[in-house]
Parts: structure tokens; sequence; C-alpha cells
């Protein structure tokens, strides 16, 4: 029981020791934790386990609650959607002939249908984390920074695909997203000798909020695992002694 304790602590500190001496009374805490009987923590692995859950469950909703707001995808470089590969020709066309308003138009549109939708994730995600078997704690406590989130993809990529595509059809037409896209691909479409192109506006939207999905809750659990105090509750705190 001590070494599954002992793992808890490490992994939510990121195994970042220089880190973990810069903060005496958690690393006192880790110590007693280590090397304390069960009897004397009053720890199980069952709470051990659900306090990797909390941990997890408060990742997923301050990630979730980022991407939900205004400019949660679109003013974030890192996972701010742009006009697909495919059409990036048709980008640098229609702002080489005075169009560029119409591709910003675009792109902002299909950015606030993203962060209207991100919402929908969130029950998705508390469920694959309630289903963690211990097997699942001991390999995320093993594994790399983003254990927890490769988990999560795992087990609810495709679901969030299927949840995620009739919710993003709605708010790109609520958003005006899909009037902006056709705008856009019917002045290129006009453009004498171009090939056409037309990539299907929804499957993009959702595969690419996806994306910046779990690129945001891959930020969150390195935040967990290297300042659990962050998001300290009271099932924590006994965890870390």
């Amino acid at each position: 029981m001590r070494k599954v304790v002992y793992l808890v602590a490490t992994i939510l500190v990121g195994n970042n020791f220089s880190a973990v001496a810069q903060m005496p009374n958690l690393k006192k805490g880790l110590e007693k934790v280590a090397t304390s009987k069960p009897s004397a923590t009053g720890l199980s692995e069952e709470e051990v386990g659900r306090g990797l859950k909390e941990a997890l469950n408060n990742g997923i909703e301050k990630g979730v609650s980022q991407l939900s707001k205004a400019d949660g995808y679109f003013k974030d470089p890192q996972i701010k959607i742009p006009m697909p590969e495919e059409a990036k020709g048709v980008e640098d066309k229609l702002r080489k002939i005075g169009q560029g308003k119409k591709v910003d138009e675009a792109i902002e549109s299909i950015n606030r249908a993203a962060e209207d939708a991100a919402s929908a994730s969130k029950d998705l995600f508390v469920t694959a984390i309630k289903n963690l078997t211990l097997k699942d704690v001991m390999n995320i406590l093993h594994g790399k920074d983003d254990a927890a989130t490769t988990y999560l993809s795992s087990n609810t990529r495709t679901a969030l695909v299927e949840k995620f595509k009739p919710i993003i059809k709605v708010s790109l037409d609520k958003v005006g997203a899909t009037k902006h896209w056709t705008t856009v691909f019917t002045a290129y479409n006009a453009i004498p000798l171009v090939q056409k192109v037309n990539p299907d506006l929804v499957e993009y939207a959702t595969n690419k909020a996806i994306d910046g999905l779990f690129i945001q809750i891959a930020k969150q659990e390195l935040e967990i695992r290297k300042n659990p105090a962050a998001r300290a509750s009271d099932l924590l705190k006994k965890v870390f002694g």
C-alpha cells in the first residue's frame, strides 16, 4: 500500500523532485505517506484511486470550462482551428484578391462553434474516469506526463465524434459558420480555372474541436502532475499527509 500511495504522490508532482524541494511542507507530507503504515495514514487502495480520479475530474472541469468560454479556441494559438490544410490555397487566393474578411469570418465562426460544443464532452470524460480500474490507475501512475490524456482519448474519442457531430452541426448553423463557409467557397470556386474545393465542414470542425479538447486536457494533466496543491481537496490533502 505504501508503494501505491508513494506512486500517486510521485505522479501528481510530475516526478519533479526539484519542484518538491522548493515546497518543504509537501515534501514532508510525501515522506510521511511513503513511510507510514496504512493504518497510520488511514488510506486504502480505493481512497488512492478516488484521489486520482478526483484530481482528473478537477482537471477536466477546468479544461472544458476554459474551452467553453468565448475565445477558448479562437484566442489560443495552440488549438485555434484554421482553414483546412486542403483549403490553404483557397485562403491564399481569396486574401490576394481582397476577400480576406470573408476568410477571417469563416475561421472565427468555426472556432465559435467549437467553443459552443465543448461542454458536451464533460459527461463522457467523467464516465471514463469513473470506469478507471486499479490497473488503469497504475498505468497512469507509471506512464508519461500525458498518460491520463492518452487513456481518455482511447476510451472516449469514438464516442466524442459521435456526440460532437450533431452538436457541431447545430453550433455551426447557430454562429453563422455554415453561411460564412459557403460564402468563402462560393467566392473561391467562382475564380476562373481553379480546381473546385469544398471540404466537409462538419467533419473537419468536429475533429479539430476534439483535437483541441485533448490538447487542453493534456495541459491540465501536466498542471495536476506539477502542482497537486493547486487542486487540493480534503481527500487529496489526506493522500499528501
